[in-house]
């Protein structure tokens, strides 16, 4: 019997030490970006009473005032700026906001379209809840490196969910207490524990979805799944209901134009044709309205002569998704893309992406995001209470398996996920490089990290 249990140990010995270093690294930036979504998931309602004078109208009235004239509000406060883009939003109490550079400052400027009175402006970089989606992107510090950290972050999350499930899953009929049910007369570091697993186990498949959906965003795996959306025609058609070759630009929607989906960011922007005057904002929205674009929708104005509308909507129901560019001379659609044109993976990433902001089905969704967040802090804060009851000498790391073999075939297991995680891939070599030839090397660091 003891034969037949010995591999058993080895391996929940060796997928126990990954799932401690995993969590080591990983932790800080969980409590991080944690605290920062669920935050964030509140956007709508946080925004909605911090700048309620400048959201809110006075007096909801039959008639708006039509695009052009609220453009020429703010003209006339800011004859100096640019604005690049006016967005319409679907409550009915809500004022315009019209994106303006005034010299190098990116500002929102409010206006109520019943009456054309200016509500105020905020400058974008100031808002406070851009705070909170900058730490939970960027750390704050924001660049590659910043980015790149949270990704790897996120990354380890997913191996820390499934080495957590290996060591927790009930394997017997008692093992259910502690694992789906907590032992209630439980004390000391069994109700920690139980306090670490039981809520690991309910969330896990939630957890995982939040890490999944944000991995679009990010800059190495984000961008292996555009490929991959591409590659597998699962993805979307650059110039969807469209007729005809489109003279291109060399930019890309997301760098032109506000609010454009994420399916269709990486589209390349086509050029409008040669005329004497440009359509007016009023013109455009009234395409806006024949094509049937769901509110709320951006319409981003050209920035040069070859330039195009591009009427957006991102930011309501999935399925509501837009990207229009429009020819600023003509008014002729160039191209239209719509949620019904994406591919398999496209629509679940763009429902995955809803889910993730909270916004895929309401406030429910709102909700079941900010108790996902809360289990994770106390996934980490328990897991932290544990190790220190441990009262470890040096780090505490669990002991190193008596069969090799096994080390280093979970080591495979690993680097196979690292193929498919990069940046996991590139920090597990990183690791076992400075713990051969560096760690291994001194034995005062060998005892303190592997426990010896």
């Amino acid at each position: 019997m003891k034969e037949k249990k010995k591999p058993f140990r080895d391996w929940h010995q060796t997928i126990w030490r990954w799932h401690f270093y995993a969590g080591l690294f990983a932790a800080p930036f969980l409590i991080v970006l944690a605290f920062s979504g669920a935050v964030y998931l509140f956007k709508p309602q946080i925004e909605g009473v911090l700048y309620k004078s400048q959201f809110q109208v006075e007096e909801v009235m039959e008639e708006r005032l039509a695009p052009s004239a609220i453009v020429g509000v703010v003209q006339s406060r800011y004859p100096e700026a640019a604005i690049t883009a006016v967005k319409n939003y679907d409550e009915k109490d809500r004022t315009v906001e019209l994106s303006v550079m005034d010299g190098d400052l990116a500002k929102s400027v409010y206006v109520d379209p019943y009456t054309g009175k200016f509500q105020g402006e905020l400058v974008v970089s100031d808002k406070f809840t851009e705070l909170f989606k900058k730490l939970h992107s960027e750390l704050i510090i924001g660049g590659t490196f910043a980015n790149r950290l949270v990704e790897l972050a996120a990354c380890w999350t997913i191996i820390l969910l499934a080495t957590g499930l290996y060591l927790w899953w009930p394997r017997t009929r008692s093992s259910i207490w502690g694992t789906l049910l907590p032992r209630m007369r439980a004390r000391g570091r069994l109700f920690w524990r139980d306090l670490h697993a039981v809520p690991a186990f309910w969330f896990s498949i939630l957890i995982l979805l939040l890490i999944m959906s944000g991995l679009p965003w990010s800059g190495v795996m984000g961008g292996q799944i555009d490929r991959l959306a591409n590659s597998t025609h699962s993805g979307y058609p650059e110039y969807a209901h469209s007729f005809g070759d489109k003279p291109e630009s060399k930019v890309r929607a997301v760098d032109a134009a506000e609010d454009v989906p994420w399916a269709s960011q990486n589209d390349i922007m086509p050029v409008s044709g040669s005329g004497y005057q440009s359509l007016s904002i009023d013109d455009v929205d009234m395409i806006a309205s024949m094509e049937h674009i769901q509110l709320p929708y951006t319409i981003s104005l050209p920035a040069q002569e070859t330039g195009v509308y591009t009427i957006a909507s991102s930011h309501a129901a999935p399925w509501d998704n837009a990207a229009l560019h429009v020819d600023q001379y003509s008014g002729a659609v160039l191209s239209d893309v719509r949620f019904s044109d994406y591919g398999v993976l496209a629509k679940a990433i763009t429902a995955g992406i809803a889910f993730h902001e909270g916004r895929l089905f309401g406030w429910p969704n709102q909700l079941l995001g900010l108790l996902t967040c809360l289990a994770m802090i106390l996934l980490v804060v328990s897991s932290l209470v544990m190790w220190r009851k441990r009262k470890p000498d040096g780090l505490g790391s669990p002991k190193k398996p008596m069969d090799r073999k096994v080390s280093w075939m979970v080591l495979g297991i690993m680097l196979i996920g690292g193929l498919l995680m990069p940046l996991v891939g590139i920090s597990i070599l990183i690791a076992l490089a400075v713990d051969v030839l560096v760690i291994n090397r001194i034995p005062r660091a060998r005892s303190w990290f592997h426990g010896k």
